[in-house]
């Protein structure tokens, strides 16, 4: 049996001219940056957190950590009281793609630097942003069921899809589909929302089991929401494979039990770290690329 784990030693790409820096610097009160979480209460956004205040630590700076729980209202507060804060930069994971953009207006019109993480901004000036390739890794998740159940054989497809407006939900979704969408084996019998929450992802799974329990193949937008899919799937005895996008600690767990078939593995850890060293660069006057993408890994037994 493989170390599921040890597989996790993935890359970052198209990074170019990144810095190394050794040692730790004691943080000072005029070298503060801003760090905007959609939520805490997901352990893949509190190992990006981890991830920055480590660079943060190394490099001399302050990072204030703010947590939006979800909601795009209490995002803007987040960055408007980071602006009050004097922060030289913010770090915004947004909890919308669409809702984030007045928030990052407010940071252009005070001049602060602006790095979006994991989800993009549709508007708005953005220094850089820092992700996986959410539209290749669900296109991943997609060539490995047909790896694994062939070309020709006929299976249905649940999908959990994350937070609408995301951009992660709609860039994984549209990676997935484009692999399997219009193959006469292939049948979706359910695509809905479950926010990358677990227990809704639970829920929505059992609602859907109740209608129809002939399922072969259930793809989440998130380990979370498929942890919740699996433990659906277990209590009703359906024989369905899950496939998850993160490669959180519990998924891995779970891919090594067998709750899980896969998860599509991402760096959230580095993308945080990354964030804070994008920021510091562009306070020393550095030029930074628009885009910076971390490699995905398809991790299973």
């Amino acid at each position: 049996m493989k170390n599921v784990k040890r597989l996790l030693s993935i890359g970052l790409v198209t990074v170019m001219g990144m810095a190394s820096f050794v040692g730790c610097t004691k943080p000072s009160d005029d070298k503060k940056i801003g760090i905007v979480l959609s939520t805490l209460n997901n352990p893949f956004f509190v190992s990006m957190k981890d991830g920055a205040e480590k660079e943060a630590e190394k490099l001399g700076y302050k990072l204030i950590v703010l947590d939006s729980q979800n909601d795009s209202v209490k995002e803007k507060s987040n960055v408007e009281d980071l602006i009050q804060q004097g922060v030289t930069a913010l770090l915004i994971n947004p909890t919308d793609s669409d809702a984030v953009v007045q928030s990052v207006e407010v940071a252009n019109e005070k001049n602060i630097p602006v790095i979006t993480l994991d989800r993009k901004s549709n508007g708005g000036i953005v220094a850089s942003h820092i992700a996986s390739d959410n539209v290749k890794g669900g296109a991943m998740a997609a060539e490995f069921v047909l790896e694994k159940l062939g070309a020709t054989t006929n299976f249905n497809v649940v999908e959990l899809q994350g937070i609408p407006g995301a951009s992660a939900t709609r860039d994984r979704g549209e990676g997935f589909h484009s692999v399997l969408d219009g193959k006469s084996n292939v049948k979706f019998v359910a695509s809905q929302a479950a926010d990358f929450d677990r227990q809704k992802g639970l829920q929505v799974m059992e609602n859907i089991v109740q209608g129809n329990s002939d399922i072969q193949v259930v793809f989440a937008h998130n380990d979370e929401m498929a942890l919740g899919a699996a433990k659906a799937i277990i209590a009703s005895n359906i024989k369905a494979m899950v496939i998850g996008f993160d490669g959180n600690e519990d998924a891995l767990d779970a891919v090594e039990k067998g709750e899980m078939m896969a998860t599509v593995a991402q760096q959230p850890d580095l993308i945080g770290s990354l964030g804070v060293e994008l920021a510091s660069k562009i306070a020393n006057g550095e030029t930074v690329d628009k885009e910076i993408a971390a490699e995905l890994k398809i991790v299973s037994k």
